[in-house]
């Protein structure tokens, strides 16, 4: 059997408010949205990155949003981009630092307080 990620699902609290963060402050191209299913699929160049509303009136539901998620943009221009987000206001937890195998993170906050990662050389 052959498996290929289609998508990496980040839960949210306000889901427009959340597609318009990760579509116009991010850039995320936009390849599906339903408002009336609360779900939208950015086109990363490989697997979607997929918003899913949460219910805040279910504590199930609730519960997804903001939790741990393992999520790491590559970019070409790690300090560019660092920088262009900072300027539309974007929280990041630090500035880009190098790692000891070689390649640079910084990691930032969504709109619900998810942390993604960027990634660069």
């Amino acid at each position: 059997m052959k498996y290929k990620l289609y998508a990496v699902r980040v839960f949210v609290s306000d889901w427009e408010r959340s597609l318009d963060f990760y579509s116009n402050t991010l850039g995320m191209p936009v390849a599906f949205a339903s408002a009336e299913m609360g779900w939208a699929e950015l086109d990363t160049g490989g697997a979607h990155l997929a918003l899913e509303r949460a219910d805040p009136e279910d504590a199930e539901s609730a519960a997804l949003v903001g939790r741990m998620l393992g999520v790491s943009l590559e970019v070409d221009d790690i300090t560019s981009t660092y920088e262009t987000l900072v300027s539309r206001g974007v929280g990041f937890l630090g500035s880009p630092e190098k790692q000891a195998w070689g390649g640079v993170l910084a990691h930032f906050r969504d709109p619900d307080g998810n942390v993604l990662t960027l990634l660069g050389s």
